[in-house]
């Protein structure tokens, strides 16, 4: 099978020395652009992790005897990310206008069936997230949020303790 072809020397010489760049230069993008270049945020952040990852999985695996295309790739998308985080800081509507809301999935014990379907959540979903977080009762659960990030958060506890107010501030009901 040619799959399992193996790969001359000089090539995997050119592999690791491609990743060895592309290795030091996310050091260099991360540390000028910031943390948040790699972070998972929002659902934008993600997309943009994801593609720079695409990119460095390109410029390692198919090494060419140009890694510029990559370098310039990975600096476009980092700036755009810090402009974007920047826009999205200083100003409420325009985070709001672009990001997506968090969707409350269940309050003081009570599941909101309509989020579910909104957020595209099943209640089997919902209850692995809940046997994750060690949630015993349905009585404990405080809130359960559907984060921009796809991501389930679970606020939970056995104490006669409420949320403040602030936590839940932008999340849709």
């Amino acid at each position: 099978m040619e799959i399992f072809t193996s790969l001359k020397p000089w090539t995997i010489v050119q592999m690791c020395v491609a990743a060895l760049c592309i290795y030091l230069y996310i050091m260099l993008i991360t540390r000028v652009a910031g943390k948040r270049t790699f972070a998972k945020m929002t659902s934008f952040d993600f997309a943009v992790t994801i593609a720079m990852g695409s990119i460095l999985a390109d410029a390692v695996n198919k090494p060419v005897s140009n890694l510029m295309p990559a370098f310039i790739s990975l600096a476009v998308l980092a700036f755009l990310q810090v402009l974007f985080a920047k826009i999205l800081s200083s100003s409420d509507s325009v985070e709001k206008m672009m990001t997506n809301t968090p969707i409350l999935l269940m309050k003081d014990g009570k599941i909101f069936e309509e989020n579910l379907k909104k957020a595209l959540v099943s209640r089997a979903d919902l209850m692995g997230k809940l046997r994750e977080a060690n949630v015993l009762q349905l009585s404990e659960v405080k809130a359960v949020i559907f984060e921009t990030t796809g991501d389930i958060s679970v606020l939970h506890t056995t104490e006669d303790i409420s949320i403040d107010a602030v936590i839940l501030e932008d999340v849709g009901e």
